[in-house]
């Protein structure tokens, strides 16, 4: 499975190869990166079996879902859209850092940034990695200035291209357009869920957590990924996949 491309990229804006979606080529990628080895992602095969969610180490820290990019969804997108401001938060008070994608076909190692930068994820990034370094620069930055900053960050993209050019499908093109999509939901320091994609206009937030509610808890489902289906529709292409403990 491969990311769909920002719907409207500037003018020789830098692209990337669609990620697929998949964990041990993601979990690779983000160990690159700068992740302890210490987490992975893990594929979530059902959001509602308890004895399927039983194979995933808890608590879950963020949840990475894919999927189609259908008229539902941008008509739904657009709209909420149109209701909020364009994000401007900087600095350490945000409960979550979040990167405005300008980077075609990015939202794949979009995703993963945000899922592994937010919550308690954040604590497993490795001192003097490109990852802990690109975190600590972009915190103090606004959105527009983060974004550059991503951009100009040549570690990730090389880490980036090194991971999507090794998937089990063949890689699309950087330039071609592509109908799939990452969003990420994450439970931000302010112990709410948040939602996090770079073609929105900022983090949303998706309503309050308990203390002990971890991305597959019960309340965290209904308020994110399964309010999200509902509304969508079921289709085949619909993935999910998981940052929590690596497995032996």
């Amino acid at each position: 499975m491969s990311a769909t491309t920002n719907p409207d990229p500037e003018p020789g804006a830098p692209a990337f190869i669609p990620l697929e979606a998949n964990p041990e080529l993601m979990t690779k990628l983000i160990h690159t990166l700068g992740v302890s080895p210490a987490l992975q992602l893990h594929d979530v095969y059902s959001l509602t079996d308890p004895d399927m969610l039983a194979f995933i180490p808890r608590p879950a820290l963020s949840l990475l879902l894919v999927f189609p990019v259908s008229t539902v969804y941008e008509s739904h997108r657009m709209a909420e859209d149109n209701t909020l401001d364009e994000y401007r938060g900087a600095g350490e008070p945000e409960p979550v850092i979040w990167w405005k994608q300008t980077i075609r076909n990015a939202c794949g190692m979009m995703g993963l940034l945000h899922a592994v930068s937010n919550g308690p994820a954040r604590k497993f990034i490795e001192q003097g990695t490109t990852l802990d370094e690109l975190v600590r620069k972009s915190i103090p930055l606004p959105p527009r200035e983060r974004a550059s900053l991503l951009e100009k960050t040549p570690a990730v993209a090389a880490a980036h291209k090194e991971a999507a050019s090794v998937g089990d499908t063949a890689a699309p093109d950087a330039q071609d357009d592509v109908d799939l999509h990452y969003v990420c939901f994450v439970k931000g320091g302010d112990g709410a869920l948040w939602e996090l994609d770079g073609r929105r206009k900022g983090p949303i937030r998706r309503g309050e957590l308990q203390d002990n509610e971890d991305m597959l808890s019960e309340r965290a489902l209904s308020l994110g990924i399964l309010k999200f289906l509902e509304r969508e529709g079921r289709d085949l292409r619909f993935s999910a996949v998981a940052l929590a403990a690596s497995l032996g």
